[in-house]
């Protein structure tokens, strides 16, 4: 059975991509903001584009949480800790939350092409201390440009989903593989969520240097590996 996304900081690029490409495929979204009604303007905006039948609608970020299991963050990372503390109490035990977050340089002032070192060793792991027990983070979606995934072509990336808990991993991969030529690949424990996020730099640093929207492929793997749209029940 459908579960509803709920897309926490979703008026950014990034959050509004993703909601727009599940809303399109039929998902029923929610878009979490700070300000319930920038959330519902930003639902209106993918209505618009999607069409009267689109199930997405807005909320505050808490009330997205407390209402739903199935959580994206898309916040910029420098928001990240402060609004999981926030949200703590929101977020339902038994819930997965999809981390799709960089600490890129370039969100405290630096340079957008390399990453900040985070103690606990990725965004998604300082989210996987900051999140209530009981509550499954999995790093994926990090690689998708935000332009592609606001524009009408296919997505043409792979996504790498990292987690500790391959039950949480599968329900990543089948949202993934919602969105038209995205395969899925299990990427393995969490801990890799680091070398993700620093794909995610070097991808902006050559997207910059070459006036472009690239993603990731990864090939030469059994075909058993990708999971893909086909593949979807």
């Amino acid at each position: 059975m459908s579960r509803t996304i709920a897309v926490i900081g979703g008026t950014g690029p990034a959050g509004m991509g993703l909601a727009l490409r599940w809303a399109r495929a039929g998902e029923t979204v929610v878009i979490g903001s700070r300000d319930a009604t920038r959330a519902e303007q930003a639902a209106e905006k993918i209505r618009q584009r999607v069409g009267a039948q689109a199930k997405v609608s807005g909320a505050e970020n808490s009330a997205a949480c407390a209402a739903n299991d199935l959580l994206v963050l898309t916040v910029p990372f420098e928001g990240a800790a402060a609004l999981l503390k926030q949200l703590k109490t929101a977020i339902r035990s038994g819930s997965v939350l999809i981390d799709a977050t960089v600490p890129l340089a370039a969100s405290v002032g630096g340079r957008a092409s390399r990453t900040l070192g985070v103690w606990q060793g990725s965004a998604a792991q300082q989210t996987a201390e900051l999140v209530p027990k009981g509550v499954s983070v999995v790093a994926a979606f990090q690689n998708v440009s935000a332009d592609v995934l606001n524009g009408d072509e296919d997505v043409d990336c792979d996504v790498i989903v990292c987690s500790d808990d391959p039950n949480a991993a599968q329900i990543t991969m089948d949202l993934a593989v919602k969105i038209p030529r995205v395969r899925a690949i299990d990427g393995g424990k969490l801990e890799n969520a680091r070398i993700i996020e620093q794909i995610t730099a070097l991808l902006i640093g050559l997207n910059i240097r070459h006036k472009g929207h690239g993603g990731v492929r990864i090939t030469g793997l059994p075909e058993s590996a990708y999971k893909t749209g086909m593949d979807s029940p």
